[in-house]
């Protein structure tokens, strides 16, 4: 049976990543009872082991907890950027919030796009400062941060430490006092809202749900309005975190429902769920389609690999729909897919699960961004996801990159050198303001800069102090060329990317000179050329290995050496002119790991 609709309650947990937000639920389940303390696992809600090594969500998880009388419901959001989306979706089905911030390190920027996100959706926010019992912790600092920078009262916030289990009771108190009840009709048509769909080998795909009308029951014919489809409900039931399974979920209730569905991409996030047979008028606002943002290339170092890849890539597919893949071809790494996915944590999650849960050893080409090109002679635009498909530069009007809006927060005695950075960016400074004794920096970057290294040389100039979070705001026009890398004048297409004209020349010679190193002596000489067009910007040559043809020279005239080292030379030109180099995989994987510095 439904539950009374004034005696639920649907939060989240906001949180920078390493805040304890993953700690805190925990807590928050062992206190209900919700699992014994032989079931509780840290990070219970965390199910991949990635997600508990690194400390991060990367998947919204659901639990449903009973207190005094009432039905909590807890989203568990991720925390970084790349999965905003998710965060959205989470964010829209519940109606108040818990706002962690750690008392030793204050409010991050990332927190600050989520609490954002939170007040749009009109949330009753209650402030949660963390970790107190830390001997660097300085709550009345921190409680004087929010209430400055994110403007929300939080003289009543309550102080916490997660790990220790202070304070606990009194979040639970404050969410059945603070949180509003939802509101919903149980006799109007159904709607409901998909908050996230994963894979299970044995039920397969289970939806969550948030029901706002209306009520949803096993044997139900629903219908996904974005995706068109229609599916018959076999099993209903809530998390609590072990499986339950229920009657029916009623208004304000957030639940699981499966329905023999065998792809996750058939349940996309934040489609609206109606009754087939009496469906709801309109659709929930807030969809949108997915797009990937930064593209790269998937190669197995074993060719052998290949079809162990296809199928890998598409198992994990099934459990993420927000990355693509097509297959690709590359002279020099032979089969492989071109990937799109969100961001560069999504790409590294998704290349570590390949690594790690299928056990296969891949080439990861340099990442690129989506770039918009219009062609001359009114022929249109394309999209380009790959350098090497970059059409004719005579063909080409213009081409435009995708930028972004970014805020960095920073210890003050960092800024200098972050600035500095955003700099050799092609950055443009937006802002810099003051918080306690923090600066709030606010950048346009291009995207493209970004993709690189950006994040790993913001953490190490600031020691791991700065935050950092973005928005795309649209493309812009700029002088973008393709640099191509050719090794003894052949063009080698794993290598070719897109620069900026201004900064090409300082990444040609990088890595011309570190793919000198890289690969080994041949029996003649070796020129390294990086090119844009037909112009060379950048050049190294490998010397050649020489022959001790003079041994068998006991004696004699000098001539006799000469001769024979001359016949040796034209040996080598005509070597070279017929011989191919051959570049060892760990010289691609070193040059395109490190071609991002």
């Amino acid at each position: 049976m439904a539950t009374e609709l004034s005696k639920i309650r649907n939060f989240s947990i906001i949180a920078h990543i390493d805040h304890g937000k993953s700690t805190l639920a925990d807590r928050l389940i062992q206190r209900t009872g919700g699992l014994t303390e032989r079931e509780m696992s840290s990070q219970v809600l965390d199910n991949m082991d990635i997600e508990k090594e690194r400390g991060i969500t990367i998947k919204a998880q659901t639990v449903r907890l009973d207190w005094k009388g009432h039905t909590l419901n807890l989203m568990d959001t991720p925390g970084h950027v790349d999965f905003a989306y998710e965060v959205s979706r989470s964010l829209a089905a519940c109606e108040g919030a818990l706002l962690v911030v750690d008392a030793a390190q204050g409010v991050e920027a990332q927190t600050l796009a989520n609490v954002y996100q939170s007040i749009e959706h009109d949330h009753e926010i209650i402030p949660v400062i963390n970790k107190i019992d830390l001997p660097s912790a300085e709550p009345e600092k921190v409680r004087h941060e929010i209430e400055e920078i994110i403007g929300i009262d939080a003289s009543n916030a309550v102080l916490a430490s997660a790990k220790s289990g202070i304070g606990i009771e009194e979040i639970l108190d404050a969410i059945v006092e603070r949180i509003p009840a939802p509101k919903g009709d149980a006799d109007a048509p159904l709607k409901a809202m998909l908050v996230d769909s994963w894979y299970d080998s044995y039920l397969g795909v289970v939806i969550l749900v948030r029901v706002i009308d209306g009520t949803i029951k096993k044997g139900q014919q629903i219908k996904f309005m974005a995706a068109g489809t229609t599916h018959l409900i076999d099993r209903v039931g809530a998390f609590r975190p072990k499986i339950e399974q229920l009657p029916d979920l009623g208004p304000g209730e957030i639940g699981f429902i499966t329905a023999q569905i065998k792809e996750v991409a058939q349940a996309r996030v934040g489609d609206t769920l109606t009754d087939a047979k009496r469906p709801t008028a309109e659709a929930l606002p807030g969809f949108k389609e997915v797009q990937p943002v930064v593209f790269c290339g998937l190669f197995p170092v074993d060719a052998a690999d290949f079809e162990k890849l296809r199928e890998s890539i598409s198992r994990l597919r099934l459990n993420d729909a927000s990355f693509s893949f097509e297959m690709e071809t590359s002279a020099a790494l032979g089969f492989g897919f071109r990937c799109g996915f969100l961001g560069l944590l999504h790409l590294e999650i998704i290349q570590e699960r390949l690594t790690r849960e299928y056990d296969l050893d891949l080439i990861t080409t340099a990442p690129s961004v989506v770039y918009k090109i219009r062609l001359t002679h009114n022929n249109g635009e394309i999209e380009l996801h790959n350098p090497a498909d970059m059409p004719d530069p005579t063909k080409i009007e213009e081409i435009e990159e995708p930028w972004i809006r970014a805020v960095i927060y920073v210890p003050d005695e960092y800024l200098g050198s972050i600035l500095k950075l955003c700099q050799e960016r092609r950055g443009i400074q937006k802002n810099l303001t003051y918080v306690g004794g923090r600066a709030q920096v606010t950048y346009e970057l291009p995207l493209n800069e970004v993709v690189f290294d950006f994040y790993d040389r913001l953490k190490s100039l600031s020691k791991g102090y700065a935050s950092f979070d973005y928005e795309q705001i649209g493309h812009r026009a700029g002088d973008l060329v393709k640099m191509g890398i050719l090794v003894n004048e052949e063009p080698v297409d794993a290598l070719s990317m897109i620069v900026h004209r201004a900064t090409a020349e300082v990444r040609g010679r990088g890595m011309v000179e570190r793919l000198k190193e890289l690969i080994p002596r041949h029996l003649f000489k070796i020129p390294i050329q990086a090119a844009i067009g037909g112009k060379v910007i950048a050049r190294e040559t490998i010397s050649a290995m020489r022959k001790d043809v003079t041994a068998k020279c006991y004696g004699g005239d000098a001539t006799r050496k000469r001769k024979l080292l001359d016949k040796q030379k034209k040996g080598k030109a005509k070597m070279r002119e017929y011989g191919s180099v051959s570049i060892p995989q760990e010289a691609f994987i070193a040059a395109l790991r490190m071609g991002e510095e």
